[in-house]
Order: structure tokens, then sequence, then C-alpha cells
């Protein structure tokens, strides 16, 4: 069987990652245009998480990433690639783990959700039927197994932010509800 040189499929792997960790760049700057200031806002609620928050919501995607952090270096030796591409993976890996604990802004709308430099449409959105204690688990509808949208924000902010989610997903009365609340 021919497969390509070790060392062009560690740059394609190289160029994949470097393609994710821009991707989620490019949103992560978007956030803060989407969501310019925090708190009661005309017609909706935003509120930003700290970097512990972002951990809790991630922890899953952290020990991952910890695990494909190492995984390269097991197979070097046995494929011939060079280590600079191990060595750029790794770089690449950790600048995204870095982008996973940066405190990120959210909002809700009448009729969307803001949550990592994107709007989801309440419609495509539901709660999970399981609720974690420290955040907030949304999944999207149509997405499967990648639908999970864990939903941080600060302690002291978390139960405001059930509400305002709730009010979104039910919509009309309850959205109503909670405008005249604030």
């Amino acid at each position: 069987m021919l497969l390509p040189p070790p060392d062009l499929i560690g740059l394609m792997a190289v160029l994949v990652l470097a393609g994710i960790v821009m991707w989620d760049a490019v949103w992560l700057l978007r956030q803060t245009r989407l969501v310019p200031e925090l708190g009661p806002a005309p017609g909706g609620y935003a509120w930003s998480s700290g970097g512990a928050e972002e951990a809790i919501r991630h922890w899953g995607n952290l020990f991952s990433m910890a695990a494909m952090l190492v995984l390269p270096w097991g197979f070097i030796r046995m494929s011939d690639t060079s280590v600079m591409w191990a060595v750029l993976w790794d770089v690449l890996l950790l600048l995204h783990l870095v982008g996973l604990l940066v405190p990120k802004r959210y909002a809700v709308t009448r009729t969307h959700l803001i949550a990592d430099g994107q709007r989801y449409a309440w419609e495509r959105l539901k709660l999970a039927d399981r609720q974690p204690r420290r955040r907030i688990m949304l999944l999207r509808r149509g997405w499967g197994v990648f639908g999970p949208l864990p939903i941080a924000a600060e302690a002291n902010e978390l139960t405001t932010v059930r509400a305002w989610i709730a009010a979104g997903l039910l919509g009309g009365e309850s959205w109503s509800l909670m405008l005249e609340e604030e």
C-alpha cells in the first residue's frame, strides 16, 4: 500500500489544526463586536464568564487536548516523522487550549442566544434533560452527538442567566416578563 511520506502527513495534520485554531480565533475576536456591553440591554441580557467557568465549561475538551498533546510523540520514531511537526502540533494545541480558557461574552435576545461569537436561534436549541450544577447545557437540534452547547457564567450570575435562557426558549409571555423585571 502506498502511503504519503510521514512528513507530508505531519504537514497536513498541522495545517488542519492551524485552520481550526484560526477559525476559533476569528470567532473569539468576533464576540466583543457581537456583545459590546454587559448587563441588561435593550431587549435582552449580556454577561461574561471567567477563566474558571470556561475551564468547567470545557473540562472534557481540556482532557482530550492533554491526550492529543502527548499522542504524536509516541509515533514519531516508529513513523520516522520529523520532530518539528510534533512541536508545531503541540504549540497549536496549546494556543487552542488558551483560547478555550479565555473569558467569553454571551448574550440573549428575544430571537437568539449569542455564544462563542455566533448566533443561535432559540428554535434550534433546547435544554438538556440533565443540567449540570455549575454551567448550563443546551443542545443544538439536529446535531446529534455534536450538539452539546455548554454555557458558562460566573456563579453570582448563573441563576439570572438560567432564567433569561429559559425565557428565550419559551418565548412570548416569558420573555415579556423578563423584560418587565429589568
